[in-house]
């Protein structure tokens, strides 16, 4: 709101909330990851996609987590700099600041800045994790340094100030992407990268660059939906699921049969999720016949009315890559009509957990998100294929869905973290939506999801009847509770009345605002 009141645009807010939430959420975001920035230009319905999402060090091997007798070393894609990928988040503000913003890039970094240097209070959300994490930061004395000022955990209230990384944000401000990856920074991140065990150079620096990719576009019953491209999966298999419930009138089916169609889309666009996706600078995916609707037909062929289809029967995937629950997601729409839906991450709570010292900064450990070898269960049972092996300068697959749906009503911009669950829950607000839902019961909707393997409906209370239960289990479903997930943020805009409405999810902490 800062910024908009200063003369900024969506874009520049969504610069500014971005690197605030560096400052005050470094567990699920920061200028040590990356994301994806769905972009839409009112002034000439321009829609892009920024893809700031981490890429491999040059050095990276597909067996590089291996052991010599080729098993899996536990821990080491997910701790220290050896799971550190090269982030993208510092290019993709500069990037959006540059090409879409209105200010300066030291006006949008202003607030971030100020959060890192003056201190905020901690919040109860960050005092938790900060518990949860306290063994892992441990092991590195300079994040142990900034979030354990007094050797332990700092009560809700404490004001947690971050010198070093407001000099960080403050290099960026000054000096744009070079910054950050050039110069002194760019030294002393790779230097203590590789003193710990790392396999970082300041060319993989150098080289990084964001891509502008083309947003995907759909259509279900009318709305029109605009969502990430690979290397994001979420277009793809939200897109696909919704093609193929698109041959079914779901508005007059009845609640058990609706929800048992929903899973079954889902089962089978995750399945195609985790044979053919992966980067698209690295491999060739059949995205036409992926999205054909005559693809979907076929696949809704196979969907018995009365009974689960056990993902058993369905082509089998052997290789698997983790992929975290810990991310944050913004959705802005300023006064001209501009609109950002963004999701962005460190992977799993805190990244790494390395930060090098004297910057502030704490490092990602996307490198999970590759497969670090065929046929190995992880701990999500989220499965991929080769086409997600790692390889260098790879970007790993992501489930990140910001999205924008359009229809004759309106306008609705959502997305949420939730790791492999986060394109259920935008297929499930999607629907939503189409059926008349504002962003209030979009963000509050009862959630379940099924992502083909493991062979689970997982559902948060609520999310089913009794009765539902009942006859889902008759119809061959595994169902299993699980305590409420997700943090979707979505804002809702009424063409007929003019109503703009926005919703931060109930589940955790956030705040919407209009104005």
């Amino acid at each position: 709101m800062e910024i908009l009141a200063k003369g900024g645009n969506a874009f520049d807010a969504a610069v500014a909330v971005s690197a605030a939430l560096a400052v005050v959420e470094p567990y699920s975001s920061g200028i040590g990851g990356g994301g994806f920035w769905l972009l839409h230009r009112a002034s000439d319905g321009y829609n892009t996609m920024v893809d700031g999402r981490e890429y491999a060090p040059a050095a990276a091997t597909p067996g590089m987590y291996q052991d010599k007798g080729g098993n899996v070393i536990p821990g080491d894609s997910l701790n220290g700099p050896l799971s550190a990928a090269i982030p993208g988040e510092v290019a993709a503000l500069v990037y959006i600041n540059k090409h879409y913003g209105r200010l300066s890039l030291a006006g949008d970094l202003a607030p971030a800045i100020r959060l890192a240097r003056d201190g905020f209070p901690l919040d109860r959300m960050f005092h938790g994790m900060l518990a949860s994490r306290e063994q892992k930061l441990k092991q590195w004395p300079a994040a142990w340094a900034v979030f354990y000022p007094h050797g332990r955990v700092p009560a809700t209230g404490f004001i947690l100030k971050q010198p070093d990384l407001a000099h960080t944000l403050e290099l960026i401000a000054q000096q744009g992407e070079a910054g950050f990856y050039q110069g002194w920074l760019a030294r002393q991140m790779v230097d203590a990268v590789r003193a710990a065990g790392g396999i970082w150079s300041l060319a993989d620096l150098r080289d990084y660059r964001v891509k502008e990719r083309q947003p995907l576009v759909g259509e279900y019953h009318g709305m029109r939906i605009i969502s990430a491209p690979p290397p994001s999966s979420g277009g793809i298999v939200l897109l696909e699921a919704l093609n193929i419930l698109s041959g079914y009138d779901l508005g007059h089916d009845s609640d058990l049969m609706r929800k048992h169609l929903i899973i079954e889309a889902m089962r089978y666009a995750y399945r195609d999720r985790a044979e053919y996706l992966g980067d698209p600078d690295f491999v060739k995916m059949p995205l036409s016949r992926l999205l054909s609707p005559y693809y979907a037909a076929g696949l809704r062929a196979g969907i018995l009315p009365d009974k689960a289809t056990p993902s058993s029967m369905l082509a089998p995937v052997m290789d698997s890559g983790p992929e975290s629950h810990h991310t944050t997601h913004i959705s802005i729409l300023d006064a001209d009509g501009n609109r950002v839906a963004a999701t962005f991450t460190v992977n799993f709570r805190f990244g790494s957990g390395f930060m090098p010292p004297g910057t502030g900064v704490i490092l990602n450990d996307e490198m999970d998100d590759f497969v670090s070898k065929p046929g190995v269960p992880n701990g999500f049972g989220l499965v991929g294929n080769s086409a997600n092996a790692i390889a260098p300068r790879k970007r790993p697959l992501s489930s990140m869905t910001p999205t924008f749906l359009e229809n004759p009503r309106g306008l609705a911009i959502l997305g949420t973290p939730g790791g492999g669950r986060i394109i259920s829950m935008v297929l499930l607000g999607t629907l939503d939506y189409f059926n008349g839902g504002d962003a209030a019961s979009i963000v509050s909707l009862p959630r379940y999801h099924m992502q083909y393997l493991p062979d689970v409906v997982f559902y948060e209370p609520g999310a089913f009847t009794p009765n539902d239960i009942i006859g889902l289990e008759k119809m061959g479903y595994r169902l299993h509770e699980l305590a409420p997930y997700g943090n979707m943020q979505a804002i809702t805009w009424d063409y007929k009345t003019g109503k703009v409405t926005a919703a931060s999810d109930p589940r955790d902490i956030g705040k919407a605002e209009v104005r």
